[in-house]
């Protein structure tokens, strides 16, 4: 029992004991996860789940602007990254209202654009490996400068999300009602837009543009299957995160696995099980209410 014990031990804590890279990256995952997460209910709940992959996807061309200034520079790519999605978000905007194409639609045109240039600029200016830590990233390599960012980000998310949280639950499921009793619909929309973007910026950071969209919306996407309330669905959302934080880490250094896509794939076996076990619109749950009826 006791080598069970220590067996346990050495692969569940000792990485995050023993190493300070880990202990940052951890740190970095948890303050990802408490910002990005209840950010991905949200859009979940307003069937805007692709806005946060294309805002993800959008960062690229200013990410990669920061990096042939600056290098590496934590607040060159991060200012360049927030600018262009910004940008994108404001171009789709401004294409749906003065014609009849869809939002989707137009963030999908633009985003596949912002890539496409993103990698184009990388490519002309550096190498393979910088293009692959800007699209992948690596939370193992986090620094002080890189946490500090993730930090505040998160802390000025939770901060905006309690002051504005009845509106922005009202226009989730009602923009008309919230209009019609002259509400702040747009400022809460609007605030909704620009954290979304800080966040993704926080987690490029760690997670790099394809992959820091993962944190904020996987677990987002698997908690609805178990949780109607928004309180509770955000808190859901937030632990499996966490939790797909801790294990991806974990499978990263003892499997010597890139540590971003094993976060997401962690984050993606929460959401098939509750695909298949969810309380709420779970296949196995349907299944055996038709067998029932």
């Amino acid at each position: 029992m006791t080598d069970l014990l220590d067996t346990l031990q050495s692969l569940l804590f000792s990485p995050f004991v023993e190493f300070g890279f880990m202990r940052r990256a951890l740190v970095a995952v948890v303050a990802l996860s408490m910002g990005a997460a209840p950010l991905g209910c949200l859009l979940v709940l307003r069937r805007m789940s692709l806005l946060g992959d294309a805002m993800a996807h959008a960062l690229l061309p200013g990410a990669a602007v920061g990096y042939m200034i600056a290098g590496l520079s934590v607040t060159a790519m991060s200012a360049g990254g927030f600018v262009a999605a910004l940008a994108v978000a404001l171009l789709a905007g401004a294409v749906t209202r003065r014609t009849h194409q869809r939002e989707d639609a137009s963030f999908a045109a633009f985003y596949l654009i912002a890539l496409a240039l993103g990698v184009l600029l990388i490519s002309m200016r550096g190498s393979s490996v910088d293009l692959i830590h800007v699209l992948f990233g690596s939370v193992l390599a986090v620094d002080d400068a890189a946490l500090l960012l993730v930090a505040t980000i998160a802390s000025v998310t939770l901060m905006l999300l309690a002051l504005l949280y009845r509106p922005l639950v009202v226009e989730s499921f009602d923009a008309g009602f919230l209009a019609s009793v002259g509400g702040p619909g747009a400022l809460s929309h609007g605030v909704l837009l620009v954290l979304t973007v800080a966040n993704l910026v926080g987690g490029f950071q760690a997670m790099g543009t394809l992959m820091a969209v993962g944190l904020m919306m996987v677990p987002a996407i698997a908690a609805r299957f178990w949780a109607r309330e928004l309180d509770r669905l955000a808190l859901l959302a937030t632990l499996m995160a966490v939790l797909s934080g801790w294990a991806g880490l974990l499978l990263s250094f003892h499997a010597d696995l890139p540590s971003g896509p094993a976060i997401v794939l962690v984050a993606g076996g929460f959401y098939l099980l509750s695909l298949l076990f969810g309380r709420h619109d779970g296949l196995l749950r349907r299944s055996s209410r038709r067998s029932l009826a």
